[in-house]
């Protein structure tokens, strides 16, 4: 497993999405997958205090963080946790209902966050978290109280870093500048959705080429690459997501990944992973296996080397 620099220290450069944890992921299932990705030498886990409220009638949230407060009794200081505040459901019949659920969430006030991360430590078994998100970017709260708390919950020894999610990266720069001016903790981690392909547009939630280029002239931040396979896209599956990166050098890159796949004998997504830790050490791709299946389909690609000819053929 690749290791990459997060703050001080190191972790594996594929983080494991923990998210159908509890919901989808069976504890047997989940446990299997976990003690996988330890034995394999990973240790970054990843998990938010809303999942997952809508895999049925019966779930609120907080069911990952509960089953990994179980799986880790016994070796909580063997991985690098992170959990994420902001996005838990305020009525959660309406937000089945609706379109969208954004409306119902919380947000990242003081209130919010002091009660989030007690509760997240709660259900995680553990005194503190590695890594603590604000899992979408609030933009009513005044980031001077949203920011100010953070820092009040680090230096009570909670939480170790603090990342972001979902946001637009003007906004990311000027949360950092204000955390400089104001002494509080700078966050180092940014989560968006990333993959090979080139988006039509950057957004809120996806990285896109002003992102990139920020992450390159801030070389102590880290991007988590969440859907870094698109839900199956290079194997042909999901054209939803696909939209958004249909443009016109979409069928390129899509004849390269086949190309580079067939040579290697592995399949489109791993080389997709593959690009992704050796693109950028400041890339860490977030996996999310729900099966026992699909987590042997990622494995591979964990350390999977792509020759110079292969990257020069992507990278076209």
């Amino acid at each position: 497993m690749k290791r990459v620099q997060l703050g001080d220290q190191t972790v594996s450069q594929i983080s494991l999405g923990c998210m159908l944890m509890g919901t989808r992921t069976d504890l047997v299932s989940s446990a299997r997958i976990l003690d996988a990705f330890l034995d394999t030498g990973g240790d970054f886990l990843d998990t938010a205090d809303c999942y997952a409220w809508w895999t049925s009638p019966q779930t609120t949230g907080g069911e990952s963080e509960t089953a990994l407060g179980t799986l880790l009794k016994g070796r909580r200081d063997k991985v690098f946790l992170a959990t994420k505040v902001s996005a838990a459901i305020t009525d959660l019949d309406a937000a089945r209902k609706a379109p969208s659920a954004e409306p119902y969430y919380e947000g990242a006030s003081a209130e919010v966050i002091r009660r989030g991360i007690d509760g997240s430590l709660n259900r995680l078994q553990t005194d503190y978290v590695d890594l603590y998100y604000i899992h979408v970017d609030d933009m009513v709260t005044p980031l001077e109280e949203t920011l100010e708390t953070l820092d009040e919950i680090v230096r009570a020894g909670k939480v170790r870093y603090i990342g972001w999610s979902n946001v637009w990266t003007w906004r990311l720069e000027r949360i950092r500048a204000l955390c400089r001016e104001n002494g509080w903790t700078v966050p180092i981690v940014v989560q968006q959705q990333h993959s090979y392909l080139k988006p039509r547009t950057g957004g809120r939630n996806v990285a896109g080429p002003d992102m990139l280029d920020w992450l390159q002239h801030n070389p102590d931040a880290v991007l988590a690459a969440y859907s870094p396979i698109l839900s199956g896209v290079y194997e042909g599956r999901d054209k939803s997501i696909y939209k958004q990166y249909d443009g016109p050098e979409t069928e390129t890159q899509l004849a390269a990944v086949a190309k580079v796949a067939q040579e290697l004998g592995v399949t489109r997504s791993q080389v997709v992973l593959a690009w992704l830790q050796q693109s950028s050490k400041q890339v860490v791709p977030i996996i999310g296996p729900r099966t026992w299946e699909h987590y042997e389909a990622y494995a591979p690609a964990f350390d999977l080397e792509l020759a110079p000819e292969h990257l020069a053929l992507l990278n076209q």
